[in-house]
């Protein structure tokens, strides 16, 4: 029995988590938490109460319990500044991690990489196994349509903090890699004004914000007369969900490394 804390327990995505730990055997839920802000009758209350079940764990603000609730893994998909708070605590006591988190800067990053240098992490911007599988669609074509031009479109919600999303940058890096790119080197991130003609071999993005929009990703290969398209797109956050527990059954097992979905699903 893998047992698992969760953060943001009062969030949208983590409820699901809760949800999936809940109905996956072999899985146990015992710890979740929330933002020290949260209204403190909420904190207090059965991390599965909103979700019509009694999981006999009790939501906490304070992080520190996660030390002494018996984790051997911790399941994240809060912001930047709450992981690496976790982090640290995990990195302490010994906690494998699993981060879904965007929007990390480049020293957030770094001290991610040095943190699974003592813990085995699973970092990824998206667990759905469609999309994972997805990115390998997309490394194959990008090498075999090596001269067309490559534009990815993304859209999600209006609540969503950060562009473009660490899905479609992550597929950017695919595509690059495959055509033995140096990433930073093509990335166009914005267009505005007179920009000239395109830059043959860049990769452009678009994102766009709307609605309640889970996430919509389409990866658009342009060439002379014709375009192919590949997309996915979430109805729901359940796909997420389930890969992050997945993904916490198979760290637990795992040495300290950084590692991704493609370990996880054996895509690699």
């Amino acid at each position: 029995m893998v047992k698992i804390a969760v953060a943001g327990a009062k969030g949208h995505m983590g409820k699901m988590i809760i949800d999936a730990v809940w109905n996956t055997e072999g899985a146990e839920l015992v710890c979740a938490l929330a933002h020290k802000e949260t209204d403190h009758v909420e904190a207090n209350e059965d991390a599965g109460a909103s979700l019509g079940f009694n999981s006999g764990v009790k939501i906490s603000c304070d992080n520190e319990t996660l030390r002494t609730s018996g984790a051997q893994v911790l399941i994240d998909f809060t912001r930047p500044e709450g992981t690496m708070a976790f982090l640290d605590i995990c990195k302490d006591a010994g906690i494998a991690m699993v981060i879904g988190t965007t929007g990390l800067n480049a020293k957030q990053k770094q001290k991610l990489e040095e943190a699974s240098k003592v813990i085995p992490i699973v970092f990824a911007p998206n667990m759905s196994t469609g999309v994972n599988v997805t990115n390998k669609l997309l490394a194959q074509a990008a090498k075999l349509l090596k001269d067309y031009d490559c534009e990815i479109v993304e859209m999600h919600h209006s609540r969503k903090v950060d562009a473009p999303s660490g899905t479609a940058i992550a597929m950017g890096k695919v595509i690059a890699e495959a055509r033995g790119q140096n990433f930073e080197d093509v990335a166009v991130w914005a267009r505005q004004g007179h920009t000239g003609p395109r830059v043959p071999g860049s990769i452009g993005f678009a994102a766009l914000r709307g609605g309640d929009v889970v996430g919509d990703h389409q990866v658009i290969f342009a060439g002379p007369g014709e375009r192919i398209v590949i997309s996915h797109l979430s109805s729901s956050r359940a796909g997420y969900a389930e890969g992050s527990v997945k993904a916490a059954q198979y760290v637990v097992n795992q040495k300290p490394g950084l590692y991704s979905m493609d370990d996880v699903l054996g895509l690699k």
